[in-house]
């Protein structure tokens, strides 16, 4: 009897220490932009940076580069502060909490790039695209039409690959044609709602294909490079929009500030359709302040702009999105010297000057080599003395008040001293110098230097080599 009684007590306790352990953890579910999720489990007092940890091992990636944790907050997206406990953000119900209905986390782009090389990881790269798609399809930007069949294009040579070319007599071979392209794609997949009402089903069905076949021969992750590339020429494609107000007392939040790879735009909603008010380089703005709700923008004096005033939802808001702003404005300081980089490839590559980095006439080189046209000066040329372009150190001291708080645009001095030439005893840690000489390939994850003066000073002694020695391509 005594053994039964025990036995029964002992099974209540753990029954209860189950129940604790319970009580102390968290289900979290977190959207892909491929619409996939991942499950994790933290606990009562975990950090966003858990989080992150559990999302990076689940993808099997070591980085996200360019996405971030969000949660959605009175309709709107803001980004995790990874040091912050995941109970700010959800508030009482994290307290209380469920067992049985997890709470949301996304897993969203906080920043755009320029070139899609700039993202190493291939599955990361995916997902970036993925998100792009989606934003093309949301996409107002009703002026920009043709970019939309050319995007269109894009993505179906990603996906699909090469449009099948039958043979037979042009008459049957068009008629063939039509059937077949009416039913290897839906319009709705690739194009705006907007776009589709506007040209109809069937002109989509007709002529995205024909832009399609263009691409024929063009790799799947080129053709994917290339989207990422054209949808940076939306006007609203690589924006994360926050809504605001004008006056503090308005019901309706009219004004969108927009943050851009380049800086700021502004926009007012006017009978559903988006109006351009303010379109500002990083460089423009002089400084962000925001206390409590009320969020203000100061522009440099030289565009004698008056202070923009605006109000956000809260200042919980306020600081998250001058959060994203000053992170933004330095992914695009230390991105900067690498997309012009890229370019300089690409636009070699476009011009079979620097295909395989084979130069047919010697001559030339010199005096390109000379003259310093083929080096890219990151250090020097890429940043003008003097422009502002540089957050102050204000943004990061932990003493910012949580009601308030103040990010700067302060003086950048560019100062060039003479580079001295670099040697690299052991070839594999140059790898990415060897991809240059055999070839770029676009397909895999470009592999940036730590050192652009060893890229320029390495690079320059290559092709002083091959100058010298006269080989030609020939």
């Amino acid at each position: 009897m005594g053994g039964r009684i025990g036995d029964i007590f002992r099974t209540e306790t753990e029954e209860a220490t189950v129940m604790m352990r319970t009580k102390k953890r968290r289900q979290l579910c977190i959207l892909l932009p491929n619409k996939q999720h991942l499950d994790c489990t933290v606990g009562v007092k975990a950090r966003g940076r858990e989080v992150l940890s559990s999302v990076l091992g689940q993808l099997r990636v070591s980085d996200l580069h360019v996405f971030g944790l969000a949660v959605l907050r009175d309709n709107e997206y803001l980004f995790l502060d990874l040091d912050l406990k995941l109970s700010k953000y959800f508030g009482k119900r994290w307290n209380k909490g469920s067992t049985t209905v997890p709470f949301i986390i996304f897993l969203r782009a906080q920043f755009y790039v320029e070139n899609g090389q700039l993202i190493s990881s291939g599955r990361v790269r995916q997902l970036y695209y993925t998100e792009l798609r989606q934003k093309v399809l949301r996409s107002q930007s009703r002026q920009q039409e043709a970019l939309f069949f050319q995007l269109a294009a894009s993505a179906l040579q990603a996906e699909v690959g090469d449009l099948e070319q039958g043979e037979g007599n042009e008459e049957e071979e068009e008629g063939r044609r039509r059937r077949k392209h009416r039913r290897y794609f839906l319009p709705e997949d690739y194009f705006p709602t907007w776009l589709i009402k506007r040209r109809g089903r069937d002109f989509l069905l007709l002529h995205c294909p024909v832009l399609h076949g263009e691409l024929r021969g063009v790799s799947r992750g080129r053709a994917m490079l290339q989207f990422i590339k054209e949808a940076g020429r939306l006007q609203d494609g690589p924006l994360t929009f926050y809504r605001m107000r004008r006056e503090k007392i308005e019901l309706r939040s009219s004004i969108l500030l927009g943050v851009a790879v380049k800086g700021v735009h502004i926009y007012e909603e006017v009978g559903g359709k988006l109006c351009l008010l303010h379109d500002l380089s990083w460089a423009d703005v002089d400084r962000f302040t925001f206390q409590g709700s009320r969020f203000v923008l100061a522009a440099v004096g030289s565009l004698c702009l008056p202070k923009l005033v605006y109000y956000t939802h809260s200042a919980f808001h306020s600081k998250h999105v001058l959060r994203h702003l000053s992170d933004s404005h330095r992914h695009h300081i230390n991105t900067r010297d690498a997309v012009v980089y890229i370019q300089q490839l690409e636009d070699m590559q476009a011009s079979h000057f620097y295909r395989e980095a084979y130069i047919c006439d010697t001559a030339c080189l010199r005096q390109r080599l000379q003259s310093g046209s083929l080096t890219s000066s990151m250090s020097d040329s890429s940043v003008a003395v003097g422009t502002r372009t540089a957050w102050s150190k204000e943004e990061d001291e932990e003493e910012e008040k949580e009601d308030e708080g103040s990010v700067t645009v302060a003086e950048l001095e560019s100062c060039v001293d003479e580079q001295e030439e670099v040697f690299v005893d052991n070839p594999a840690e140059v790898s990415w110098l060897a991809e240059l000489i055999h070839g770029v390939s676009v397909d895999g994850p470009l592999v940036l230097p730590s050192s652009w003066t060893a890229v320029t000073t390495e690079m320059k002694q290559v092709l002083r080599t091959r100058a010298d020695e006269g080989v030609s391509v020939d």
